[in-house]
């Protein structure tokens, strides 16, 4: 993706956003010093390399909180962003301000195929893209945060440009074919999913944070313990994992973390550790002040401090923590790692090892007004599939004999029932925390606990029945999905999830009721809004103790591909706090307002 653009290849990305700090994450073609100019002030921050690619991350602090400045981006002495007679409006960098709603935009699955009629045709249109051109136009109201929750880029389904690409640098003929193989080509991949002049405008002003899913490394990844055995046999599954999780750090990850927290992160410590010429830090090289040839020298190479944390991550998840936590006024917002924390032993699986349960055990706290929660697999799945998966589990562990546990094994894989539904122990475990906040005893008893999750390429909206009166929760507790953001699941299944959320509950429950081993969900749920099929992305606007969700999409109109029009999928407002007691379906349906076109 370097060569066509100068010195800039891709970015720059706004990620982190405080009330008095932000980071903006560029890639460039060359060892540089990037600054960013905003309100008369410069930071900078020069680049490190890894597998001969170069990054930078550029701290931008002592802010005031709801400040709104236009940036600049420099690359060494060229300007580099916003381009000269850009399209769009002038970049800025907004800080939290506590006194306004807080709006999180939110969702997971999106490919990366062309906008024009064919890839529209294909993979509908681009969720993102059509808010992006919204909100570029004034048509939308402008969010504080999005949140990737999961597949931003497919290793694994890859698009023509993408296998063009590959083509052009192995033979596709060999494993693993068409599929991503290393480093190299996850780079390519992120240039096609975020260099479309829309989408690369709405990065570069609009913070964002996210969690990888399966098919940012694989489908399936980590589904099981007989999973991992037969994908470790491949011989070329260490080299993709370790290009995935070591890409995934420097695209994605990296900004999830506070300025604050940068210096406590294993390989990022390494950069600011590294001294310069005369022994400067690495953060204090000039652009102006050193040569080009003195700033290569200079250019710390994270390759080896990234690749050794792939391989140790692989080996042992709790020697790292992907999961984060993000302060966004009054909320809070927990994302957790859904994927390579897992513990696969059969006689022991659960979703988080016992080191990140711990960690999410010390976030889940009250005094706060609404707690989210972002999983990228639902926690809160269509009852009829959280029953369907559960009695999977038993069955693939053995509970009726090897036959159908090597059958109940092949379906986990092949129809993908591997959620939390599928990890009980885990599942019950963080339940009951969540339960324990929404009771008070953690602190002052949220209004709202939301998980905000994607994956299952339909959107919808669950809740906890009768948390009040049967469970003694002051808070409500609710499940939002949003999924795909371009990616639409094949007009067959959706029927099939359809039932699941609907006319298949009863069945399955009567089924997994009448299991001995199959457990009970301690706290039953409802799909009480959806499920949606239609690519969009999801918002939700927090004001006072109520959350308001939307679901939004594009239309092609007028047979112009290129240019969307922002429509709305679904709308839902949940009243907080003492409503917890409400019964779904008698008087709550007088509070809850729903739009589908």
């Amino acid at each position: 993706m370097a060569g066509s653009r100068g010195p800039l290849v891709l970015g720059p990305m706004l990620r982190y956003i405080g009330e008095t700090d932000a980071t903006v994450w560029v890639e460039t073609a060359e060892a540089a010093v990037v600054t960013v100019e905003a309100g008369g002030r410069e930071w900078r921050a020069p680049t490190f390399s890894v597998k001969g690619h170069h990054y930078a991350l550029v701290v931008v602090d002592g802010l005031a909180p709801g400040d709104e400045l236009p940036y600049a981006v420099r690359i060494g002495d060229d300007a580099v962003w916003p381009p000269v007679d850009h399209a769009f409006p002038p970049p800025r960098i907004r800080t939290i301000d506590r006194s306004r709603p807080t709006r999180l935009l939110f969702g997971s699955c999106r490919t990366s195929v062309s906008h024009d009629r064919a890839g529209n045709a294909s993979n509908g249109v681009d969720a993102l893209r059509a808010l992006a051109l919204a909100l570029a136009d004034g048509a939308a109201e402008w969010p504080d945060l999005l949140a990737f929750i999961g597949d931003q880029v497919y290793a694994d389904e890859t698009s023509e440009q993408m296998r063009a690409f590959i083509a052009a640098r192995r033979d596709i003929a060999q494993p693993p074919g068409e599929e991503i193989k290393d480093y190299e080509e996850y780079a390519h991949l992120y240039g096609l999913a975020w260099s479309d002049d829309a989408i690369r405008w709405l990065l570069s002003t609009l913070p964002s944070c996210m969690i990888f899913d399966d098919h940012d490394i694989r489908d399936d990844w980590n589904t099981s313990w007989t999973w991992q055995e037969e994908i470790n046999k491949t011989p070329w599954w260490h080299e993709r994992l370790m290009g995935g999780l070591s890409s995934y750090w420097v695209y994605q990850h990296l900004g999830n973390l506070p300025p604050s927290e940068l210096a406590q992160d294993v390989v990022y410590a390494r950069l600011l550790e590294t001294a310069g010429p005369d022994g400067q830090q690495a953060g204090e090289l000039r652009a102006d002040e050193t040569p080009a040839a003195e700033l290569a020298a200079a250019e710390v190479d994270l390759t080896e401090p990234i690749f050794d944390l792939a391989r140790r991550v692989d080996r042992h998840p709790e020697v790292y923590r992907w999961s984060y936590r993000r302060d966004l006024g009054d909320c809070r917002l927990v994302v957790v790692d859904s994927r390579a924390a897992r513990v696969l032993d059969p006689d022991h699986r659960s979703m988080l090892d016992p080191d990140e349960m711990s960690w999410l055990d010390e976030q889940l706290t009250g005094d706060v007004e609404h707690l989210l929660i972002g999983t990228s697999l639902p926690f809160l799945l269509p009852p009829g599939l959280h029953d369907l998966e559960a009695i999977d589990e038993v069955l693939a562990e053995g509970a009726h004999g090897r036959l159908v546990a090597t059958l109940a094994e092949r379906a986990r894989q092949s129809i993908d029932l591997e959620h939390w539904a599928a990890f009980n122990e885990g599942f019950a475990e963080v339940f009951d925390i969540v339960m324990d906040v929404a009771r008070g005893n953690r602190g002052r008893a949220p209004s709202t606990i939301v998980f905000l999750s994607g994956d299952v390429h339909n959107s919808y909206l669950a809740e906890v029945t009768d948390a009040a009166e049967r469970h003694g929760a002051r808070s409500r507790i609710v499940q939002a999905v949003c999924s795909p953001i371009r990616n639409p699941m094949p007009r067959a299944i959706r029927v099939m999830m359809s039932a699941f959320a609907r006319s298949l509950v009863r069945p399955m429950r009567f089924v997994a009721g009448h299991s001995r081993r199959v457990p009970d969900p301690a706290y039953p749920w409802l799909v009480t809004d959806g499920p949606w099929f239609d690519n969009c992305l999801a918002e939700a606007t927090i004001q006072g103790p109520d959350v308001a969700f939307v679901w939004r999409g594009g239309e092609v109109r007028d047979g112009d591909d290129l240019h969307p029009v922002l429509t709305t999928v679904g709308a839902v407002r949940v009243p907080g706090g003492q409503d917890a007691g409400v019964r779904i379906g008698e008087s709550a349906a007088d509070e809850r307002h729903t739009v589908t076109r």
